[in-house]
């Protein structure tokens, strides 16, 4: 039973040699629509006599006796003049043809014209190209239609699929059908972008046609009067040969011939390293390596040619895999992105982390806050009252440990203060994934920094005592950790790489380490400042001695992860920081610590960004269309 016309999105992918569309709706259900019983329309058109363009079965028909009058693709660039009988035909209307049967379709199904119309655009198409087919939108009588670039379609219609694309993973679309375009995508919280397309017009099914139908008759061919009858049956051949190893081809004025699945192969090998190539060369204008991508993903009519697979995972070392229906992911993709009117105005919504992130900023916050408490109100001072030989007994592991906690709550906060920042920024770069985490990381080091510095100032003026005592132990420790921020700041910014999981989950602190190593100082300050009653001062040793095993456990959490290799690295080190509890030593442990927290950073900022290792790319699962078949593997 048809829905409301208001209620349906309608997503077109004009290619050059077919058109296929899709109506979504609100509930998620799709259905693909059927042309003269074909789950596609060919673009192709024909000019009649009087003027008036036949599109579908009707054009091919009308072509077999008049071929001078068949214009096989009408989809040409904006500056290339349409012929026919020698007289100039209008792209614009002869392209509009094709998109108003589209849409009569459409409207058919729903009762009434589609409001929300999506055309899928070729991710190399400039403005010229763009407006070119807004205006042949606009000549076919559609609704302002919304243009969504061809990878970025397919990209989310595999995540509808179920594929699992994490945030800051990239992924290549290859898009193989009359010609081919390669296209390196990165997944950002709000999207989908292209950060590298290359294409070849030459390098899809249309030449592997050509090569064919040269094979089978026995010379070169030219794209003539006739040719596209040629095309049609040498089509016909190379999706059936996908299935058996050898097939008739009846020829237009021609004896029928055998085509083979070597000559098909054959036929293809050219192409498929042509496309092999831009892949590569794709990653690397993307300035990315093989490793870094998750997946190559194939579609279009010529997704399926022999080979292709094999040769892309083979060449790059990354698994390619052909998406279900790949006739129709783009169309599909394009029909799921969200359902927002085309005249809003697009803009990119920054996400907030979720509130359970609190904890992990909490727990460095609350532990810092606890630190810097008992370093103020432990510490030794020696005669206070007649400022006679005035002197301070402080633990200065005490606030290198509580500087380092700070700056970690703060770069925990990051992608919350980025976040917050875009949401108020005028500026588009704030508002892209990059520049939200970039400015996030820097506003949250410089924030650790001031708070560090505010401690030293602090610990300055409650003790009046010089201010260049206090600050090389607040600032010195955490040097190392903001030094390495800052390169995270750098890459996040550049979008050169974007860590497995998201950023939020890199900047997390290690909540683990920090409980253990701020409970283990909180140990160390008590065994050194309470007082030794005889009957206690067992117990005070042993606290204090617990408290070198603790912050050695944090020590050894930052520093490895395997639990055997803790348990290796974890007992004798834990013995040694025991051992050597003192007031001499306490300076010696804090700084350990904020050593062994800048090598947990520098080893995230190898593993995750440097080296990341590669997510392994899963199988879509496949979209099932009400009453529709699956289109041939023809140009697209």
């Amino acid at each position: 039973m048809p829905m409301a016309a208001g209620e349906a999105r309608l997503a077109i992918d004009c290619g050059t040699a077919s058109t296929v569309a899709v109506l979504a709706w609100r509930d998620g259900s799709s259905s693909l629509l059927s042309f003269d019983g074909m789950p596609y329309l060919p673009t192709g058109v024909y000019l009649s006599q009087d003027g008036e363009l036949w599109t579908g079965r009707r054009a091919w028909q009308a072509a077999a006796d008049q071929p001078a009058r068949f214009i096989p693709n009408p989809r040409r660039p904006v500056d290339e003049q349409i012929t026919v009988d020698g007289s100039g035909v209008d792209s614009v209307e002869a392209m509009a043809a094709t998109l108003r049967r589209v849409a009569g379709e459409a409207e058919r199904m729903v009762g009434g014209p589609v409001a929300d119309v999506r055309l899928v655009v070729p991710a190399g198409w400039g403005p010229r190209r763009r407006t070119w087919l807004r205006q042949v939108a606009h000549r076919a009588g559609l609704a302002r239609p919304r243009l969504v670039e061809a990878p970025v379609a397919v990209a989310d219609h595999l995540l509808a699929s179920g594929l699992q694309v994490p945030v800051g993973s990239f992924i290549v679309v290859c898009d193989v059908g009359a010609g081919a375009e390669v296209s390196v995508l990165r997944r950002g919280p709000a999207g989908f972008e292209v950060l590298a397309t290359l294409a070849d017009p030459d390098a899809g099914g249309g030449a592997v046609d050509r090569a064919l139908a040269a094979s089978l008759i026995g010379g070169q061919t030219s794209e003539g009067e006739g040719w596209w009858a040629v095309a049609a049956s040498v089509q016909a051949a190379k999706e059936a040969l996908t299935a058996h190893p050898a097939v008739t081809v009846p020829l237009p004025d021609r004896p029928p011939v055998v085509a083979t699945s070597v000559m098909a192969e054959t036929a293809a090998r050219p192409v498929v390293e042509r496309v092999a190539q831009l892949v590569g060369d794709a990653i690397t204008a993307a300035e990315l390596v093989p490793s870094d991508v998750a997946g190559i993903w194939c579609v279009g009519g010529s997704a399926h040619l022999p080979q292709l697979q094999a040769l892309l995972t083979e060449r790059t070392g990354v698994a390619a895999l052909v998406v279900a229906e790949p006739t129709l992911a783009a169309a599909l993709g394009a029909a799921e992105v969200g359902a927002a009117s085309p005249d809003s105005v697009d803009h990119v919504e920054v996400a907030v982390p979720p509130v359970r992130r609190a904890a992990a900023i909490a727990v460095p916050g609350l532990a810092s806050l606890a630190l810097l408490w008992q370093f103020v109100v432990t510490a030794e001072v020696n005669n206070a009252l007649y400022r006679v030989h005035y002197w301070v007994l402080l633990n200065w592991g005490e606030l290198a440990v509580a500087a380092v906690f700070a700056v970690l709550a703060c770069l925990s906060a990051g992608t919350v203060l980025g976040s917050l920042i875009a949401a108020h920024s005028p500026t588009a770069e704030a508002r892209s994934e990059g520049g939200k985490v970039s400015v996030g990381i820097v506003a949250a080091v410089s924030l650790g920094v001031a708070i560090a510095g505010m401690y030293a100032v602090l610990g300055s003026q409650y003790f009046k005592l010089p201010l260049g005592g206090f600050l090389p132990w607040a600032l010195w420790p955490i040097t190392p950790i903001v030094l390495i921020a800052v390169a995270m700041a750098v890459v996040a910014a550049r979008q050169w790489r974007a860590p497995h999981g998201g950023w939020t989950a890199l900047l997390a602190a290690p909540t683990g380490s920090v409980v253990a190593a701020a409970a283990g100082t909180m140990l160390i300050q008590y065994s050194m400042t309470a007082t030794r009653w005889p009957r206690l001062v067992l117990w005070i040793d042993l606290a204090g001695r617990l408290g070198g095993l603790l912050l050695g456990v944090g020590v050894v959490m930052a520093v490895v992860s395997p639990l055997v290799l803790r348990l290796i690295l974890g007992v004798p080190l834990t013995m040694i920081t025991a051992s050597i509890v003192s007031w001499r030593a306490t300076g010696i442990l804090g700084v350990f610590y904020a050593i062994a927290i800048a090598f947990w950073w520098a080893a995230r900022l190898w593993t995750r960004i440097i080296r990341p290792a590669t997510p392994t790319p899963r199988r879509p699962a496949s979209t099932a269309i009400p009453g529709g078949a699956m289109p041939p593997a023809g140009g697209r």
